[in-house]
Formats: structure tokens, C-alpha cells, sequence
């Protein structure tokens, strides 16, 4: 029998918050701000708006926009505390290098106009949107040690332990930076690698994907059928890519290094969109029977291309070829012919782990994830190029000698193929089945009546002209 429980806490230090109730003061006008929190806005229900000591307010680590540098950092060294100064400039530094452009331009802005929408924070002052604006005033207040307006921010205090209402649930903070981070309103909009790890956390504090997106506005009220597309697209660009990302850093011994996939937007050596396509035009066909089947692919290989397609996105440069997420798109067409499949499948049997001289320095210091992998790409480099180039050149030739006989030849193929058995079709798939058959025979009549013409007009080029 299951049983009622309540949901989760967000803790509170109450030495935080009696500091942040000491030192805060009411805001000149705008006095009061309305926000997304426990139905507020649709009551309409205001809170004030405190001008609080930026020195108060503190990063929270599961701020979604550095979820792949805390989880990989909370990998390697252990967890960070949120009430720990010198974590506090870790999560700092994330947030700098997450994007240091977008962090310049609010600077800019908050330079010339000042902050114009309040952060919103709890009671003992850990930030749950505003973030970046914090970080941005610090660095104002270095740089203009004169100028007081970079040591405070306006904020909207959630209620604490003995407020109306109570403090907020996890599940309740996760909400809010649904509500105000991850919707696309004008901001700095996460990184897609964080705004996946970030989506699959909130799901796992109980808020379904499906919730996540009824939360935006900009979906809440689709009809059924468009809501349900938007919420495979979200599937498929986020959660989807995210799992084959976890498969790849099993299958390397790096579960949870999330950084060495991907820094963020400005890192020339991610992969995170190579992982999107992979998922979408490789690892979905591989998991339905009939697209493998179209493809030519036995259940055993399913591992072994999987293997080279990891392969390829871990080498992610080779000469004289597109780009590894444009190569992960033409990985279909390269499986669908024999030859080149069997090239492409001799990937797997280089080995994905180097010896330990390969890995450690004189000094006996193993070298970090991304060296590793860039010694594995010099190592293997000629090996790698030379199967898959040689995969393209078989399906670049096959293309280019394809002739109407051969194309033809191909179709007849395809209809005697020995899984063409009309009674598996399923029920559902009847009248599709029914539609396609039709298709293929008014198309068979279309190219007899082109193929008659081209003969009679032969025939009459050839016939010798009167006279003549």
C-alpha cells in the first residue's frame, strides 16, 4: 500500500536569512512585483520588491544553465556547498565560462540601465533567477569600485519557515526556473546540453515533462495532437540525445563527466549536436524493427554501429569530410549498402581505451578527459580517416553510377524480398498498406507509358525518310 507523503523542503539557514531580513530595505517605485509562484499571478497577488547586498545572495548549484559543470565537478571532486565561499566562486566561475558573451552584453545593460526586473530569491538569499545578474554586478563593482548601484540587486523574497504559506518545496523552486529561465521569453536562453540535464532533473523531483511544458505559456493551451508533437520534439532534442550521451560516457568509464562532451555554446570541441542527430537519424532507426529492416541491419550489429558512430563523434574532426553531426546524419544512407556497412563496422575493433604510458605524464599524473581523448584521436587518426572515407567514396560512387536499370533492378528487389509477407500487416496499417500497393501500380503504368513513347519516338528517328 502506498503511502501520503509530503514533498520536499527546500532547507533554510535561518543565520542567512535573519542577515538578509537585517539589511535589506524597500525598493524605490516599482514598490511591488507580481510572480509565478503558487498561483500567484493568476490571483494577482503582489510582493515587495527589497534592494538586498549583492555580498548576501549566493549561487545555487542546481541552477540549470551549469548543470553539466556541476555534475561533472561533483564527479571528479566531490559535492560542492552552496555555503562554502570557495564553492561559491566555482559556481561563479561556471557561469562566466558558460557564456561570456551574453554575460558582456547584460553588463553593458546594467551598466547604461540599471536592473530593470527583479531576481527572485529565497529567504535566506540563494538565487533562483538572477543568477548571471549577480555575477555581472560583481564584476561591475570591481571594475567601478566608486560606483554603489553594482553592490545591491533587486529581489522578490520567497516566503520563509514562518511566513504565510511556508517555505518552498524543491519541487516548487524547480518550478519557478521552469517558469522564468527555461521558457523563451528575450533572455539569455540555456545552453541545450544544460536545458537537457536541467529537464531530466525536474523530472526527477516529480515534475514530468509534460507539466514542464504545460508550465509555458507558449503550449499550454495547444490543441491535444499539437501538444503531443511538441512534447516528442522536446523528446527528441533533449532526453533522447541525452541517453545516447550517457551510453557514450559508459561506455568510455566517464559516467556523469558531462564537460567533456560539451562547455557550452563557445566550445569548438563539442559534441552535443552530434549526439542530436545521432539520436534522431541513427539510434531511433536502429530501435524500430522496420527501419532496420529498410536498412538492411541484423539485431547483432546494433551494438558494433553504435560502437563506430561513438567512434566517429569522439574523433570529431576528419580531413576532407563534413562535420561529425552532418556525418552522423549520413550514417543511414552509408548502413544501407552492405559494402560500406562492412567497412564502417571494422570502427569497432579499435580499441576505445588507452594503455596507462598513454594516459599518464612523466610524473605519473593521468592526463584530463578531453587530452585523453585528443591522444586517442592522434593514435587512431589514419586508421579512423581510411575506413571512413572509404565508406563515403563507396556510397559517392554508388550514387553516381546509379542508372535507371539499376534503379529499377533495385525496386523489383525490394517487392521480392522475402520480409515482403502481406499478412504481418498489422490492422492499423491496412489502409496505408492498401494506398502504397495503388501508389507502386499507377506508378508501374506511368513509366510502361513513358518507356512506350521513348521506343515509338526511336523508331521513327531510325525509319529512313522518303526520298532520301
Amino acid at each position: 500500500m502506498a503511502h501520503i507523503t509530503t514533498e520536499k523542503l527546500r532547507d533554510i539557514i535561518d543565520d542567512f536569512a535573519t542577515e538578509i531580513k537585517r539589511r535589506r530595505r524597500k525598493t524605490a517605485k516599482p514598490e511591488h512585483e507580481v510572480i509565478d509562484f503558487r498561483g500567484e499571478r493568476a490571483d494577482n497577488f503582489v510582493r515587495d520588491i527589497w534592494v538586498v547586498p549583492v555580498e548576501l545572495l549566493r549561487f545555487r548549484k542546481d541552477n540549470g544553465r551549469i548543470s553539466s559543470d556541476v555534475l561533472s565537478h561533483e564527479k571528479n571532486y566531490g559535492p560542492l556547498s552552496e555555503t562554502n565561499d570557495d564553492d561559491q566562486k566555482v559556481l561563479g566561475e561556471f557561469l562566466s565560462k558558460k557564456d561570456a558573451e551574453k554575460t558582456k552584453d547584460l553588463k553593458n545593460s546594467l551598466f547604461h540601465g540599471g536592473q530593470q526586473e527583479p531576481a527572485i530569491i529565497t529567504c535566506d538569499g540563494f538565487l533562483i533567477n538572477g543568477n548571471r545578474r549577480k555575477l555581472a554586478l560583481q564584476e561591475l563593482a570591481i571594475e567601478h569600485p566608486g560606483e554603489e548601484k553594482f553592490r545591491t540587486m533587486k529581489v522578490v523574497i520567497l516566503p520563509g519557515k514562518d511566513d504565510e504559506g511556508g517555505q518552498p518545496t524543491l519541487r516548487e523552486i524547480e518550478q519557478i526556473e521552469n517558469r522564468y529561465q527555461l521558457q523563451s521569453d528575450g533572455k539569455a536562453e540555456y545552453y541545450n546540453f544544460d536545458r537537457a540535464l536541467s529537464i531530466r532533473r525536474k523530472i526527477d523531483v516529480g515534475i514530468s515533462l509534460e507539466e514542464q511544458l504545460r508550465d509555458d505559456p507558449n503550449f499550454a493551451n495547444l490543441p491535444q495532437k499539437e501538444f503531443k508533437s511538441k512534447m516528442k520534439k522536446l523528446e527528441d532534442e533533449y532526453l533522447g540525445p541525452l541517453k545516447c550521451v550517457d551510453e557514450y560516457l559508459e561506455q568510455q568509464g566517464r559516467s556523469g563527466l558531462y564537460d567533456t562532451v560539451s562547455e557550452g555554446r563557445a566550445d569548438r570541441e563539442g559534441r552535443w549536436q552530434a549526439f542530436r542527430d545521432y539520436h534522431n537519424h541513427v539510434e531511433k532507426k536502429l530501435n524500430n524493427e522496420k527501419n532496420r529492416i529498410a536498412l538492411g541491419i541484423e539485431e547483432d550489429e546494433i551494438g558494433k554501429i553504435k560502437d563506430a558512430a561513438f567512434k566517429i563523434i569522439r574523433k570529431r574532426e576528419i580531413p576532407g569530410l563534413p562535420k561529425v553531426h552532418a556525418m552522423m546524419r549520413n550514417l543511414p544512407k552509408w548502413l544501407k549498402r552492405t559494402d560500406a556497412k562492412k567497412e564502417l563496422l571494422k570502427l569497432s575493433e579499435i580499441d576505445h581505451a588507452l594503455s596507462d604510458s598513454e594516459r599518464y605524464d612523466k610524473k605519473g599524473t593521468e592526463f584530463d578527459p578531453r587530452t585523453i581523448d585528443k591522444i586517442w584521436g592522434e593514435k587512431y587518426a589514419t586508421e579512423i580517416t581510411r575506413q571512413v572515407k572509404k565508406v563515403a567514396g563507396i556510397v559517392e560512387f554508388s550514387t553516381n553510377s546509379e542508372t535507371p536499370l539499376t534503379l529499377l533492378d533495385a525496386a523489383l528487389k525490394k517487392l521480392n524480398h522475402e520480409q515482403l509477407d502481406l499478412n504481418k500487416v498489422k490492422h492499423d496499417d491496412e489502409t496505408k498498406t492498401v494506398k502504397l500497393i495503388r501508389d507502386i501500380r499507377e506508378r508501374v503504368k506511368e513509366l510502361e507509358g513513358e518507356f512506350y513513347e521513348i521506343q515509338k519516338n526511336a523508331k521513327k528517328d531510325k525509319k529512313p525518310k522518303r526520298g532520301k
